[in-house]
């Protein structure tokens, strides 16, 4: 509801996004307020978070929509991988804390607000799986993901460096994931920026990853040494006390996440992207984000089931679900 100049309360007025809010929960799952004693009641280990918001893309538009697509085609996924009979929610219970209240126009605003949301699932002991929303959802949700007095590594799967100091002078921008991280505390030597590519990435931001020491593994470097190698490196970087996750899905090739605000032509395949996420995120995952979905540019259902499908990869893999298939038929 919206406050009146009397202090009163219009219930016919908007607060918020009209596509912001839940059309239904992530695969189902329970819905708890946002609040840490009431996700510490429910027993959850991860909490779903959207983030319905675009607003400082450079490209396309469109990602605004990404939760809520992302929750409608998750009744495609059920908790169970037969390949490693695996339940998942058995060993991490899921719930959906639902969708950050965007203040409309006002980033700042916002990225507060979502980091009171995100500091509330964190001091209850379970992990943020935030569905966006462009890349700089990464900038308040790593923030507050990140505990005082620990030094946890960062991976990022995408295509762009993201490491722009600013964008036309705002340094709340997906451009700037890389760089606001260092800002909020990430340590530079245990960051790591996999699958970059393509004709999107300025001579500034190559030069703030040399000068600060980032690990680049460039997509022709997996496809000449492949994902395993690619996995060494990263756990070699990120340490013992766990790392943020951040997946744009522009990573991807476009002919597996077409629809997103900068598609990727010649990037990196599914299988690539769902091997190097199983092999890192034993090394225990403190937040998980993915962004950039933007159904409205895709005319199936593809890219919001692969970043469902990323999401539970990711979550499986760091609550101990085997690597290799449990029964040989």
């Amino acid at each position: 509801m919206t406050e009146t100049a009397t202090g009163s309360f219009d219930e016919t007025m908007w607060n918020g996004l009209l596509h912001g809010g839940l059309g239904g929960t992530f695969m189902g799952v329970p819905k708890v307020e946002l609040d840490r004693e009431a996700i510490c009641a429910s027993g959850a280990k991860a909490v779903v978070y959207g983030f319905p918001f675009d607003a400082t893309t450079i490209s396309r538009s469109g990602a605004n929509y990404g939760p809520r697509a992302i929750r409608e085609t998750s009744v495609q996924f059920t908790n169970f991988q037969a390949t490693f009979d695996f339940d998942l929610f058995a060993h991490l219970p899921l719930v959906d804390g639902g969708d950050c209240h965007v203040a409309l126009g006002n980033t700042p605003k916002t990225f507060e607000r979502v980091e009171a949301d995100i500091a509330e699932i964190v001091a209850a002991g379970a992990i943020p799986v935030v569905f966006g929303g462009d890349h700089s959802v990464s900038i308040p949700v790593g923030k507050a993901a990140k505990r005082e007095g620990t030094n946890p590594g960062w991976v990022q799967f995408d295509t762009h460096l993201d490491a722009a100091p600013n964008v036309g002078g705002e340094e709340l921008n997906h451009c700037c994931t890389i760089t606001r991280a260092v800002d909020n505390g990430y340590d530079p030597a245990k960051m790591v920026l996999v699958g970059i590519s393509g004709w999107m990435n300025p001579k500034t931001e190559l030069k703030y990853c040399r000068d600060h020491g980032i690990r680049v593994i460039w997509l022709e470097d997996i496809w000449e040494r492949g994902t395993a190698w690619a996995v060494e490196q990263i756990l070699e970087r990120v340490g013992e006390e766990g790392f943020y996750l951040t997946f744009d899905v522009d990573a991807l090739d476009a002919a597996f996440a077409p629809g997103t605000c900068a598609p990727t032509p010649g990037g990196m395949t599914m299988r690539e992207a769902i091997e190097i996420v199983r092999g890192i995120s034993p090394a225990g995952l403190i937040g998980v984000d993915i962004a950039e979905p933007a159904p409205s540019l895709d005319h199936s259902t593809r890219t919001q089931l692969v970043a469902g499908r990323i999401a539970l990869e990711a979550l499986a893999s760091h609550a101990g679900a085997p690597r290799t298939p449990v029964y040989v038929g």
